[in-house]
């Protein structure tokens, strides 16, 4: 009998434990948690269901969540909606109860609605009995092999490059003209750009010698090491050693003549560590993500990584060649994510090109939206090492290549030494320099655009292949394939007899089929209300006007969307015309409407007075006093949110009810629960 009822009670756990407990957890983890033993902490993704209530706030004043800078990136492909649930933060409490269970919080992700950390088995089983948890997965960890860490870190002085002809170029390139001239960056120079207004985001193993007279004039304007949680992105008895990151960072933005010029030399950048050399499994994806979102926070344009995710040691989870389909590997997902929201993400393709699978590519360059980078040497020959594809699903990459054998760049080591480096790992910096070049020409671009023109004037356009991808980059020709935006030389508004109008006045047009006039009251979105035909090419400087007779009191912001012949568009600046009512007393409609939990309300009196805001129900009982006091004649507005009622309102209609001495205002508002 013993026997039998041992048998029973394994049985009886077996069958309560819920299906939906089972399901949360990944195939990988589940394999993960039955070789651990129970003190052995694992790392993890843990997903959440929801990101809670109370989220219209953040719709309402986007700001809150990034930069005005990344609203401003994200406005070339959506303009109405400049940020979605994806950028919403992840919920304090779900993150606090996993906490107080024992879970360490590593990093945070707002894009997965996810939190990396370390837990024991134990823990995990607990977290799984949690319903805000969705599922939980192993963050994958990457292990460099030898061959690539020799190719990413030769250092050595016996190449010699093509000199720079006397006389030809602006600047002086030194020893690094062959690995720029490969891809015409000294002609798109001579022209002017350097980078300037851009922001790049290099992601890498830390940056250990930003002594160097190479970066002397860069402007860095944000550094953060995710690996070590501080703002040092040097070695200094941190993890993980930068000299590789030195070397990629001196690619792309360097400056010093005569010897290193990188493309994009006068650009912004913001530098993350985001790989720990230092232990058996140096890369973790969750680094790379929480340093992606935090440049997305700041306003990054372009991001430039010469890291990779492919094979792992024993006992950690590796990808595999059939997951480099673009849907499977976290870095890859959270990489579309970000061109999604208008940032160009340049990666290298991998070193990984001897293999005999059928795709030697590394993630994230297996994203459909991923810029993936291939190396050729000085005279545009692919080389040996270069990752090939396709990728799983069949796609064409790499996507374009650039110089990888024997790039110059800063050493690591003294600061005013130099050496020469190979790996797709400088192939990357190079090509993002390039697309910050064109986004200089143009910042209205987006990465989609941006990548259709260099398929387009890249040195294999006609027939790609999934050793060359389009490939090698020709930036001169990329950039005489751009249209460039009308400059608006002013842009004016002003009201007069119950009208506004409107006139701008442009320079020489080259591309401009006509301007869509939008208008938007304060705290709503944007509205086209007119289109103005443009006078299409001109060497003249062409005059606009438009006069906007459909108004009402209130703040009202003007744009103008111009828009090219080949469907490209600029936006110009937001101008404001504050329209009072000059003797009527007004209450406006709530916005949002409906709305749940707040709504702004504005009302304009004309003269001083006592005046009470009152709610009413549909039935006309009182529900709360919102105001009740003097006020100044003029403008006046307030935040209703519902958790200061002191009752529960439900989903209907309400009427608001604004009164003064000798003045009486009525609107109905919607709230939704």
């Amino acid at each position: 009998m013993k026997k039998l009822f041992l048998m029973l009670v394994v049985i009886s756990n077996i069958i309560v434990t819920p299906q939906s407990v089972i399901q949360k957890i990944s195939p990988s983890l589940e394999t993960k948690l039955a070789t651990v033993n129970t003190s052995e902490k694992i790392l993890v993704w843990i997903y959440f269901t929801d990101k809670g209530n109370s989220l219209e706030n953040y719709y309402a004043n986007p700001e809150s969540v990034v930069s005005g800078k990344s609203l401003q990136r994200r406005a070339k492909l959506n303009s109405e909606n400049l940020i979605d649930y994806t950028d919403l933060p992840v919920n304090a409490e779900y993150v606090q109860t996993l906490a107080s269970s024992g879970f360490q919080i590593k990093q945070k992700s707002k894009w997965l609605n996810a939190v990396s950390g370390y837990a024991d088995k134990n823990t995990i089983e607990n977290i799984l009995t949690y319903n805000f948890i969705k599922s939980i997965d192993i963050v994958k960890t990457f292990q460099k092999s030898d061959d690539e860490l020799e190719f990413n870190q030769i250092e050595t002085e016996k190449f010699i490059n093509t000199p720079q002809p006397e006389g030809v170029h602006s600047l002086n390139y030194g020893q690094s003209f062959t690995q720029l001239n490969l891809i015409q960056v000294p002609a798109v120079h001579d022209l002017g750009y350097d980078g300037s207004g851009i922001t790049i985001c290099v992601m890498d193993a830390g940056f250990n010698n930003l002594a160097h007279v190479a970066f002397d004039s860069m402007n860095i304007i944000a550094m953060w090491d995710f690996v070590n949680g501080d703002p040092n992105v040097g070695d200094e008895g941190d993890m993980g050693t930068g000299s590789h990151g030195t070397n990629t960072l001196s690619v792309i933005g360097g400056y010093a003549p005569g010897n290193l010029i990188g493309p994009a030399y006068r650009s912004n950048y913001i530098l993350a560590k985001t790989e720990n050399t230092d232990s058996e499994t140096p890369v973790e994806e969750d680094n790379w993500v929480a340093a992606l979102e935090w440049a997305d926070s700041i306003g990054v344009d372009v991001t430039s990584t010469s890291l990779g995710y492919l094979e792992y040691d024993p006992p950690f989870t590796s990808y595999t060649w059939q997951d480099m389909n673009g849907n499977t590997a976290i870095i890859t997902i959270a990489a579309d994510l970000a061109v999604k929201k208008g940032i160009v993400v340049v990666n290298s393709a991998g070193n990984e090109g001897w293999r005999t699978t059928p795709n030697s590519l590394v993630a994230p360059a297996d994203g459909d939206s991923v810029f993936a980078i291939g190396a050729t040497d000085g005279s545009g020959v692919r080389v040996s090492f270069s990752s090939f594809g396709p990728t799983f699903d069949g796609r064409i990459k790499p996507d374009f290549m650039a110089m990888g054998s024997n790039v110059y760049a800063a050493r690591s080591s003294g600061t005013t030494q130099y050496t020469f480096v190979s790996g797709t790992s400088f192939s990357c910096p190079l090509s993002a320099g390039v697309v910050a070049l064109l986004l200089q020409a143009n910042p209205n671009l987006t990465p989609i655009q941006l990548r259709n023109i260099l398929r387009q004037t890249s040195s294999r356009s006609n027939t790609p292949d999934n050793f060359y991808g389009w490939g090698v980059l020709r930036a001169l020709d990329a950039l005489n394939q751009i249209a460039v935006p009308v400059e608006l030389i002013s842009f004016n508004a002003a009201y007069t007899d119950n009208v506004v109008e409107l006139n701008w006045i442009t320079a020489t047009e080259k591309n401009n089929y006509g301007f869509e006039v939008q208008k938007r009251y304060d705290g709503e979105q944007y509205k086209t209300v007119a289109f103005i035909k443009g006078n299409g090419t001109t060497t003249n400087r062409v005059t606009y006007n438009y006069t906007d007779t459909d108004i009402r009191a209130d703040k009202i912001y003007y744009r103008l969307k111009q828009i090219d012949y080949n469907g490209d568009i600029d936006y110009s600046n937001e101008i404001l015309v504050d329209v009072q009512p000059a003797d009527n007393f007004e209450l406006f409609q709530n916005y949002p409407n409906p709305f749940n939990p707040e709504t702004k309300i504005s009302w304009y009196s004309p003269v001083n007075g006592n005046q009470t805001l009152k709610l009413y129900d549909i039935l006309g009982n009182e529900i709360a006093t919102l105001f009740n006091g003097f006020l100044q004649a003029g403008r006046h507005e307030i935040i209703l949110n519902t958790s200061s009622i002191n009752a529960e309102l439900v989903s209907g209609i309400y009427l608001l009810r604004l009164k003064s001495d000798n003045f009486q205002k009525q609107i109905k508002m919607v709230y939704l629960k």
